[in-house]
């Protein structure tokens, strides 16, 4: 595949968590972001298939924890298995981004980077490709830059990104300065957002030049600065020791909090119909497959009477459903989750449930 731009981009994907509202399907070993939803990859497959026709294979890196990172390997055999990292502890997004502009630094002092998450879906992998290419283009020339995603209801799950007042033009290729990040709203204000019309979901995808980005860790954040300075260079045979000694005293803090809500000048992409989904839950996922004529949704076999709107992933079983409305329902072997489709934000609840019981053999 062609890659458009310069050898200097590099992509960052940021792959630790632990996807606790896909329990149980999703597991400390197996979280989310390794699960296939949809029959075409699993969502870390999909994150780097997309950013192949912008980035190198050579230049992505992936952070993770050391429960997902043999998983990850396996399914990513065409990264290099040296720049897929497990950090020693999770420590938020602004110590991790910290971590890897220090190791892109020791690879490639110009180094370009992207940020994205592992577990986000794009339908529409050709205008959303060049909106990285013009980001990464933003970002070369030093400035610090994101992608909004046009609101398509008042979410309040989300942060927002307020754009000026007739600025955010979507689907443009042309930046704009960003006035200020707003955090996730009640609901009166999601639709306030919403309806101005110069609002945008803030997706966590962020581009900036390596360099620059720890210029603002110094500013901001010089504490977690200072401890990854004393890291050797990576690949050395003490990188490994040193990191785990230090990172765990670097600052449990989000990249929005410690670095984005301060620093200036920060220019925004409004991202048009790219078909973006966070896949936050089990509905997200519901809302991303085919249904029958009922509004049933699975990739097994289902038998329904009388039911409709429903999520099914239960393998290796016939599920009939009698009379019943939109729930979901996730069979594993050593576990059943059955609730509202409403409610599937809540499915994390169950999880710290189990953490208080004890009950390790189900996470």
């Amino acid at each position: 595949m062609a890659i458009s731009g310069n050898n200097h981009n590099h992509a960052l994907i940021l792959a630790g968590g632990r996807g606790t509202r896909f329990w149980p399907r999703s597991r400390k070993a197996r979280a989310k972001q390794v699960l296939d939803f949809l029959g075409a990859g699993t969502l870390i497959q999909q994150t780097v298939e997309r950013l192949q026709a912008v980035v190198p294979p050579s230049n992505i890196w992936i952070l993770t924890n050391g429960h997902l990172r043999a998983e990850i390997v396996r399914q990513l055999p065409g990264v290099p298995k040296a720049q897929i990292i497990a950090e020693p502890c999770g420590r938020n997004t602004a110590p991790a981004i910290g971590l890897a502009a220090r190791i892109m630094q020791d690879a490639d002092p110009d180094a370009v980077m992207g940020v994205f998450p592992a577990d986000q879906f794009v339908s529409r992998q050709l205008p959303f490709q060049k909106l990285l290419r013009a980001a990464y283009r933003c970002a070369s020339r030093g400035e610090m830059a994101l992608i909004g995603i046009q609101p398509r209801w008042p979410e309040t799950g989300y942060g927002y990104i307020e754009f000026p007042k007739g600025g955010m033009t979507a689907g443009s290729l042309t930046p704009v300065p960003i006035v200020r990040f707003r955090e996730k709203p009640d609901l009166a204000n999601a639709q306030k957002f919403v309806k101005s019309g110069h609002f945008g979901w803030n997706a966590g995808i962020f581009f900036w030049r390596a360099d620059v980005f720890t210029a603002q860790l110094w500013k901001h954040l010089p504490k977690t600065a200072s401890l990854l300075d004393t890291l050797p260079r990576f690949g050395s045979r003490t990188f490994g020791a040193r990191l785990a000694e230090v990172f765990p005293h670097c600052e449990n803090i989000s990249v929005d909090y410690a670095i984005m809500e301060h620093a200036k000048g920060v220019l925004g992409f409004a991202a048009g119909d790219v078909g973006w989904n966070d896949v936050g839950s089990f509905n997200a996922v519901y809302d991303l497959m085919d249904k029958d004529g009922c509004g049933n949704a699975t990739r097994h076999s289902l038998l329904a009477l009388e039911a409709k709107g429903n999520y099914v992933d239960a393998p290796g079983k016939l599920t009939a459903l009698i009379g019943v409305d939109d729930l979901v329902i996730v069979d594993t072997p050593d576990a059943l989750l059955v609730t509202r489709r409403e409610l599937a934000q809540k499915v994390g609840e169950a999880v710290k449930m189990l953490e208080k019981l004890e009950r390790g053999d189900l996470l």
